[in-house]
């Protein structure tokens, strides 16, 4: 390089590309270090929407989006958890919120709701969030500040509009060069790293640190350096999707605080509510239902809900689940789907986005040695959590008592990871802690495995004689302090609905005063 700048170059755009740029940008403005982002100018966007976890208010702050503008131009609305339909058998629901169970971090919640209050599902015996979820209600009041909540949210978003805002927002503000053009070949030094990007019309574009966005295509994770993808289709048997917009059935239709999750005979649904329509797919087994077959099925359920199945354009995606067996390789890092890609359950793929970015930008190379060194860390730490995120999702398939061949398939031993099968085989007797998640920053947390376990009643036989009288009664008195709490946000926060109108009037009146008073 010919300054003493350190030019970071994104291959790709979308969601993980533009994320990865933005946050870079913003969180080494103090560095010498200049943003370019690469992408072709014909690799489409799904852009059904996109579900995200709670961090996502903390990524945004950080890029520098008012929340209000995201809301506003990427037709999002607030996202509070997963609900689960169907899973256990064909007439169960449950929720996993995104907020802890109220004292879990003080007492063995779970075997005080299994000696006390199993007559209350386990989500919602010490968490508000379920029945706010069930009344379609906002997580925060109209005067609660940006990013500020009353109950823990993340978003449900148009993935399309997220990129559009995400591509003005890093070029016009935090300074990123965006370069559309096709790579059509990868210069490298003698030691292996990438020297240059050779495009078809701009030439050839230098940089330090690579970072492949590149999606299943994997420009350089794949196809320039060849690291292999561990495939992970024996465990998690999902290997296709097929999704549709739908128009809500009114303007005034109530919107899902949750990714509503669907149990089907040989996959589930999502149903992902924006502020103007909904995101709605199947993930399936091909092996196990057709690309006919899966179409038949997306709109039975689109007309089970209210939907109009007529003349909806469907576009399909085949994926293999899996991930690469490293993440870090010379001066190139695969994030987003050029790392690892599985089936969309509890929404993960974005949430690795953010965690890949994090640990990156909090620990910046600052020259060959210490790039090593962290390489070797970043490489263990996300082989670790894509093992966890599989142990994950997988844990919502053994649970399940449907008698469907899918099902029997998912469930079958031979495809529960080794990990996983011990713990479960550990918790009959004990509830998921801390203990079973050791790691900084685990992916999933030992709450969400009990809210997945007892959502889906596993059997705990929990040592009743540990159980204090006064945890006893400290718990009792919680309970009724929760309950009391619940009503008051029950009459007090507005709905999803209710909220966004608002949101979207009050900005609308903004532009209008603006232009009245540049024209006068």
């Amino acid at each position: 390089m010919t300054d003493n700048r350190q030019h970071i170059v994104v291959v790709g755009g979308g969601s993980a590309g533009w994320l990865a740029a933005c946050y870079i940008a913003a969180t080494q403005e103090r560095r010498a270090v200049s943003v370019t982002l690469v992408e072709s100018p014909t690799v489409p966007s799904l852009g059904v929407g996109e579900g995200t976890w709670p961090s996502m208010r903390n990524t945004l702050n950080i890029i520098g989006v008012p929340e209000a503008q995201f809301l506003s131009e990427c037709h999002a609305s607030f996202k509070q958890g997963s609900k689960f339909v169907g899973w256990r058998d064909a007439q169960d629901c449950y929720h996993h919120p995104f907020m802890e169970p109220k004292g879990y971090t003080e007492w063995n919640v779970a075997a005080h709701w299994n000696a006390a209050f199993n007559n209350i599902p386990y989500g919602e015996a010490f968490c508000v969030q379920p029945a706010v979820c069930n009344r379609h209600l906002a997580p925060k009041q109209f005067s609660t500040p940006d990013y500020a909540y009353v109950t823990n949210y993340g978003y449900h978003f148009d993935a399309g509009k997220l990129t559009q805002l995400l591509t003005r927002h890093g070029t016009n503000m935090l300074g990123i060069h965006h370069i559309i053009d096709h790579v059509e070949s990868i210069h490298s030094h003698e030691n292996g790293d990438i020297q240059s990007l050779k495009t078809r019309q701009s030439g050839n574009i230098e940089g330090d640190l690579f970072i492949d966005c590149s999606g299943m295509n994997s420009v350089l994770f794949d196809a320039h350096f060849g690291i292999p993808w561990i495939k992970t289709d024996d465990v998690l048997l999902n290997d296709s999707a097929v999704a549709a917009q739908v128009p809500y059935s009114h303007v005034e239709a109530a919107i899902e605080s949750t990714t509503v999750a669907t149990a089907q005979a040989a996959g589930w649904t999502w149903d992902i509510g924006l502020y103007h329509r909904r995101g709605v797919g199947l993930c399936y087994s091909s092996h196990y239902l057709s690309k006919q077959g899966a179409e038949n099925t997306l709109r039975q359920y689109i007309v089970q809900t209210k939907g109009n199945a007529d003349s909806l354009q469907l576009r399909h995606l085949h994926f293999t689940p899996g991930y690469r067996s490293v993440f870090w390789q010379n001066n190139c890092i695969a994030i987003g789907m050029s790392a690892g890609f599985i089936e969309p359950l509890e929404a993960s793929a974005l949430a690795m986005v953010e965690l890949s970015l994090s640990m990156l930008c909090d620990e910046f190379p600052q020259n060959h040695t210490h790039r090593g060194i962290l390489a070797k860390r970043f490489n263990q730490r996300f082989l670790y959590r894509w093992q966890r995120v599989i142990d994950f999702v997988k844990l919502h398939y053994v649970l399940s008592q449907r008698q469907e061949p899918y099902w029997l398939a998912q469930r079958a031993i031979t495809s529960i990871p080794e990990r996983l099968a011990e713990l479960l085989k550990l918790w009959q007797f004990q509830a998921p802690s801390r203990n079973d998640f050791i790691e900084n920053e685990e992916v999933f947390s030992s709450s969400s495995y009990q809210y997945i376990l007892y959502g889906m009643q596993f059997q705990t036989h929990f040592n009743t004689n540990r159980l204090s009288s006064t945890h006893q009664n400290a718990i009792q008195k919680l309970h009724k302090e929760l309950q009391v709490h619940q009503q008051k946000l029950l009459s007090g926060l507005p709905s999803n609905r209710e909220y966004l109108n608002l949101l979207h009037q009050t900005i609308e009146q903004n532009k209008h005063g603006l232009s009245q008073r540049t024209s006068a």
